[in-house]
């Protein structure tokens, strides 16, 4: 059998995959089997933040592989202690738990409310508000938290304790506050699965200033739009908001499986010995690949992905076939006449893999794609969605 016929007899069929099979590459470009190249503009759904096969980051992890490649979280190791301080002094929060996952980051975060909110608030305080729309995972609990129903329908009954408003409905967070159960407020500032749909800044800034108002946590889900996929090192940046807790994933070990949630003052000292734990979270192999991406994640680097997104984005506003450009840096949601689904197949056979998310062609470039390969991919994808 070949690799196809393989997955197919063997992998459970949740993913509906395309007929195509990427056996190596390098930086923003990758290889079929056949050895033809094409221009990534997904990196494995914003993980792989420096491209494929990515040097340095290469050298930090079979560093960290020549030295031991996992410990129990009963011992201490040095790449999970550094990490865990580089991410709070380039955030200003307080304590990390590491994890494996988006999900798992924002497990963790839930529990963390929930926990908060029963020892200063009261014990029955226990709902977390999430936006509809929204994406937060796929455990049981990250899919009640999720504001999209058609993730619920097949899995019920869902973990109780959450509701759901529209983006920019201050006044339902207010009636849900008054039932006096509300202990935080859980919101992506870039809606990723949603179809790539920024936060309102002024409905943003309403909530944080309803959120210490009423004394509820702000937890921000940065597991698509965090460790620079926006032009700045979190997507809350953007915004000028102060999170309570923020959890990440994603591009934050560069292909390697580590979710993080970041805790900041309030919640700091929340979660006790006993309380919360993970065998593979803070592996010390994840978490050197994790600092290999974080140290280039300069404020000039950062820039220059501003830069660069901003490029791309004016070559894909206005051209023939694509009726709106959303979200925010790297991360671009394209309203196309075409069907998403059409266009991102016209693009494969041109040589450029893209992504979808809901109804839009979705990007989600390397954070150091090369302009020329930007341009490149540019022009396949305005040629995909010309009417």
């Amino acid at each position: 059998m070949n690799t196809m016929e393989r997955d197919q007899a063997y992998v459970a069929h949740t993913y509906k995959r395309f007929p195509l099979e990427i056996v190596s590459g390098r930086g923003s470009l990758v290889r079929d089997e056949a050895g033809r190249e094409y221009i990534d503009m997904g990196s494995g759904i914003a993980v792989t933040s420096f491209g494929a096969a990515d040097p340095e980051w290469i050298r930090a992890v079979e560093e960290q592989l020549g030295r031991v490649q996992h410990m129990s979280n009963l011992y201490y190791t040095a790449p999970c202690a550094r990490l865990a301080e580089a991410l709070c002094r380039r955030t200003g929060m307080s304590r990390v738990f590491f994890s494996n996952s988006g999900a798992e980051a924002n497990e963790c975060a839930i529990k963390v409310a929930r926990k908060w909110a029963a020892e200063n608030k009261s014990p029955d305080c226990s709902t977390v508000v999430t936006l509809r729309n929204s994406f937060h995972g796929r455990t049981l609990t990250t899919l009640a938290a999720t504001g999209q129903d058609h993730f619920h329908e097949l899995f019920q009954p869902l973990t109780p304790g959450f509701e759901h408003i529209l983006p920019g409905d201050l006044d339902s967070l207010r009636a849900l506050v008054r039932g006096g159960k509300v202990a935080a407020v859980l919101i992506e500032c870039v809606q990723g699965e949603g179809g790539v749909v920024p936060l309102d800044p002024a409905f943003a800034k309403g909530l944080q200033a309803l959120c210490r108002e009423e004394n509820l946590l702000l937890m921000i889900d940065e597991v698509q739009t965090g460790n620079g996929r926006t032009g700045k090192l979190y997507a809350y940046m953007h915004y000028g908001l102060e999170p309570d807790v923020v959890s990440t994933a994603k591009g934050l070990a560069g292909g390697l499986p580590l979710g993080a949630t970041l805790m900041g003052d309030r919640v700091k000292d929340v979660l006790g010995y006993g309380d919360h734990g993970s065998t593979f979270g803070g592996n010390p192999v994840c978490c050197a690949g994790a600092l290999s991406v974080l140290n280039r994640l300069t404020d000039d680097f950062l820039a220059d992905v501003a830069r660069r997104a901003a490029l791309l984005r004016g070559l894909l506003e206005g051209a023939p076939g694509i009726r709106d450009v959303a979200g925010l840096g790297f991360m671009l949601g394209l309203r196309t006449e075409k069907p998403a689904a059409e266009v991102i197949s016209a693009c494969m056979e041109r040589g450029v893999l893209c992504l979808s998310a809901k109804e839009k062609v979705r990007l989600l470039p390397a954070l150091n794609i090369p302009e020329d390969l930007i341009r490149r991919a540019a022009e396949v994808i305005r040629e995909a969605c010309r009417p």
